[in-house]
């Protein structure tokens, strides 16, 4: 045993490889005793492989010392070895003082297979051993969630609380809260988050997110200001108190919420955009359009942002703007035949008929399904004179719409004209 506790103190001064020199050597004249302590030093510092040598020498010599199968199931799943672990605690029978604990690595097992009957089976079958054990009722819990099953959780969950309100690091009314929203039920929800003694921003957020799903802006509010104040850095907070702001008639805050998320995530597009519909609806034209081609210079592809920012143009009647930005965006290689379209209209409002003729043509192969563009197309084509083009246009329309009587007569019209 000096050896061993030489190779520890190496260990502790950080001497690690003199350290593990020292218990390799020594390992061929270790009794069963050091060598299961040798064991546990190997899993300790971390080399699994070299343990499970030793484990599966001593299984060898004593195959019903169920606490080196223990051991070495814990090796196999830290090693990834699913298999051979789900082999080793299938031996396990329920005279074995550690069934327990094997039916419930078990079930976490076949559940990380996918295989959630039978890991629902595993635990079901401890819970006839141990009926009142929260860890059961927990691990259950957890399993139905995990599958969707929302409702099938909340009696485990409940359970679970009651025998032991805290498993591990995890207050159980979280989980409750958490089965109750994806269900839908919000007040549920919003009652066992209060019972939540735990301030951890991400319980806290969730908290927050509920309410505000909940329509209980109030509470979302004050549950995100708290987070905020205890965790500044907590992003995801900023955009969701903004908007709860924005929905209590509070746009103001909500404006100076999305502009201190922009200080500290300067890289957020959907911020950008917060911040600029804000901005824009209370009258900043100019900040709000800044703010939104931040949002598309992060993002060329981001096309809600692009949306906003053509349909505003429109609205101010700037199509210079709309031709720069649309010709800026498919230069960096966005490919959206609207765009097109949009700057044919451009270009069409400027009249400059050459490039919107260019720009018609090229977005009418993939828009040739479009009934909107179709008119639109054909109108150009007969103000430009191309009747024949025109004619053609507006049949394609017809085979899609023939109800629409009024195309039909202007075709006729276009045709009696030109004949």
């Amino acid at each position: 045993m000096e050896e061993i506790q030489k190779a520890v103190r190496l260990m502790e001064e950080h001497k690690t490889e003199e350290a593990i020199n020292t218990l390799t050597t020594y390992l061929p004249e270790a009794d069963e005793e050091e060598r299961f302590t040798i064991a546990e030093l190997y899993i300790q510092w971390g080399m699994l492989e070299e343990a499970k040598m030793v484990l599966q020498e001593l299984i060898q010599r004593y195959p019903k010392e169920q606490e080196l199968k223990v051991m070495m199931a814990e090796i196999h799943i830290d090693l990834d070895e699913d298999d051979e672990a789900i082999e080793l605690l299938n031996q396990f029978g329920p005279e074995d003082e550690d069934y327990l604990q094997a039916l419930v690595q078990l079930a976490d097992l076949y559940q990380a297979q996918g295989l959630y009957e039978v890991a629902e089976q595993k635990l079901l079958t401890a819970k006839q051993v141990e009926p009142n054990s929260a860890i059961i009722d927990f691990a259950l819990g957890e399993l139905a969630f995990s599958n969707g099953e929302y409702m099938k959780s909340v009696p485990y969950y409940e359970n679970a609380m009651h025998h032991q309100p805290v498993i591990g690091d995890i207050e159980v009314a979280t989980r409750l809260a958490e089965a109750y929203a994806a269900n839908g039920e919000f007040e549920k929800s919003l009652d066992y988050f209060q019972k939540v003694e735990e301030d951890n921003p991400d319980v806290m957020f969730r908290y927050g997110f509920v309410a505000f799903q909940a329509n209980r802006n109030d509470i979302a509010i004050k549950v995100w200001e708290e987070l905020m104040e205890k965790d500044p850095y907590f992003q995801s907070v900023y955009p969701h108190l903004a908007q709860a702001y924005d929905s209590e008639g509070m746009p103001k805050e909500a404006l100076q919420m999305a502009k201190k998320g922009l200080e500290k995530d300067e890289f957020n597009k959907e911020l950008y955009h917060l911040a600029a519909t804000l901005s824009h609806r209370q009258g900043n034209k100019e900040e709000g359009y800044r703010l939104m081609r931040e949002a598309v210079a992060l993002d060329p592809g981001y096309k809600e942002a692009v949306l906003f920012l053509i349909e505003n143009y429109k609205s101010d009647e700037d199509y210079e703007a709309i031709i720069e930005l649309i010709n800026q965006l498919i230069s960096l290689g966005e490919e959206d035949p609207n765009y097109l379209w949009e700057l044919a209209q451009a270009y069409e409002e400027e009249e400059k008929f050459k490039e919107a003729y260019e720009q018609y043509k090229q977005a009418y192969p993939s828009l040739k399904e479009d009934t909107d563009f179709l008119k639109s197309y054909g109108y150009f084509l007969v103000e430009e004179g191309r009747m024949k083009e025109a004619q053609q246009v507006f049949r394609e329309y017809l085979s899609i719409d023939p109800a629409d009587i009024e195309i039909e007569d202007f075709v006729e019209r276009l045709k009696e004209q030109n004949d």
